[in-house]
């Protein structure tokens, strides 16, 4: 598991100074660690100079083997980003992943960002 606020993640919008990268496999003692990543970049000058309702990019296209760990994982952090305002926008989201949200009736709350045709492209 790496996780990891960076800029110049593919597709993320300028105005937004907020990208947490997920990789590696997920386990549920890294979730409380992930949130509270993002609760400390949507506290920071960074995530005060978010627009209200913006979105917060979360890159999962390096997660192995997505399960429903990640699953409850983007669940948590998708909280977190609503309890201050914001939304989350998941970014190279494997079709795995896409499906378990779908399962699960996550697929509505959270905002999917690209298509598998866009992940397979890679950064451009």
């Amino acid at each position: 598991m790496n996780s990891a606020r960076r800029s110049g993640l593919p597709g993320v919008d300028a105005e937004n100074p907020i990208a947490l990268t997920v990789t590696g496999r997920i386990s549920r003692a890294v979730v409380p660690d992930l949130c509270a990543e993002l609760e400390r970049a949507l506290s920071g000058p960074r995530g005060a100079a978010l627009a209200p309702g913006a979105s917060v990019d979360c890159d999962v296209g390096g997660v192995i083997r997505p399960d429903l760990v990640l699953v409850e994982a983007v669940a948590r952090l998708g909280l977190v980003a609503r309890r201050s305002g914001r939304t989350l926008r998941l970014r190279r989201v494997p079709p795995e992943l896409r499906a378990l949200l779908a399962l699960v009736g996550l697929a509505d709350v959270v905002a999917l960002g690209e298509g598998p045709e866009e992940r397979a492209a890679g950064p451009h």
